[in-house]
């Protein structure tokens, strides 16, 4: 599918028949793009844009270059899919003639919130350069909101594992199903550092080639900003991976504890039933002479024997907190 968007004083507007509006676009955005889509765009811009196989491609050479005056700028962008996940995809820029493009093969909800907001509000979207400052920090932005939102379930989950106390009612989710979501939330933070990573390459990326053309400073100061941006959010991220591993580790801590809790209690009941055995045993036992068989109490004796010795373990064990 093509989409192309033309300038109107700052603004974006997206035109009605995007394949006519294709020579005057400011910007066209390729999704899922079909071989005769591709073919059309290469041959306007005399540009080879680069296959889905390329664009996944992790070397640094695939995913930032220059060729024949066009920069290619490839990064992973997050999309949700409907389990709730995050779907990392790459998004390739495409500076080229004075246009810029865009390639991807999800739909980022970026990419719909940001022609909206662009058409409303004069965003400075004059040239190729704008759009593509204006895109990436609105991508930028989108990452913050979901780095935050992961933030709040890591300490959502922190209090929920270091929870001592809880209201009448209410119930504490078995440690297992905690750890499963403590490694669901450690992707999530993983992939937003992956797409963070190739965002701030992007930004180091575009900056060095507006030197290269000459850009305005104005333009090559929202860059050096951009990179801000992102080194804040990195560092942010990088703080985020430890506390999750750190509840990694105290989840586990957590389980090795009731795991032994529950061997000492067997441990401990064990204990306290190996003097009763022994006492049946020694009654139990078919010799001719033992004066407790012929005794009246003899049947008394022996159960109030054997309680006692299951009551004196367990007194002695509570005594010296084992228990």
């Amino acid at each position: 599918m093509i989409r192309a968007f033309v300038s109107d004083r700052g603004r974006l507007l997206a035109a009605a028949d995007s394949r006519e509006a294709l020579p005057a676009a400011v910007w066209t955005d390729l999704v899922e793009p079909t071989a005769e889509e591709r073919a059309a765009l290469e041959s306007m811009l005399q540009v080879a844009l680069p296959t889905r196989e390329e664009m996944e491609e992790i070397e640094l050479s695939s995913r930032l270059y220059q060729e024949n005056d066009a920069a290619f700028m490839t990064a992973l962008f997050p999309s949700r899919t409907d389990t709730d996940d995050l779907l990392m995809g790459p998004v390739t820029f495409v500076l080229a003639g004075g246009k810029l493009v865009t390639v991807r093969h999800h739909t980022p909800r970026v990419f719909e919130v940001f022609p909206r907001r662009a058409e409303k509000v004069n965003l400075g979207c004059s040239n190729a350069e704008a759009v593509l400052l204006s895109l990436l920090e609105a991508m930028v932005d989108r990452l913050a909101d979901v780095l935050e939102r992961g933030q709040r379930e890591v300490d959502r989950l922190s209090n929920e594992i270091f929870r001592t106390s809880t209201t009448p009612g209410d119930e504490i989710r078995p440690l297992r199903h905690v750890l499963e979501e403590v490694g669901r939330k450690g992707t999530l933070i993983s992939n937003l550092g992956n797409s963070l990573l190739t965002f701030r390459r992007v930004a180091g990326f575009l900056r060095q080639v507006m030197l290269q053309r000459g850009s305005n400073a104005e333009m090559r100061e929202r860059v050096a900003t951009l990179a801000r941006d992102i080194q804040s959010l990195s560092d942010h991220d990088e703080f985020l991976s430890q506390k999750v591993t750190f509840l990694l580790d105290a989840t586990l801590g957590m389980i090795n504890i009731e795991q032994n809790g529950i061997i000492r209690i067997f441990t401990v009941a064990a204990a306290m039933f190996l003097p009763p055995t022994l006492v049946a045993s020694v009654y139990g036992m078919n010799f001719a002479h033992m004066p407790e068989l012929g005794w009246v109490f003899g049947y008394p004796f022996a159960l109030s024997l054997m309680v006692l010795s299951a009551v004196l373990p367990y007194w002695f064990f509570k005594r010296r907190g084992w228990l």
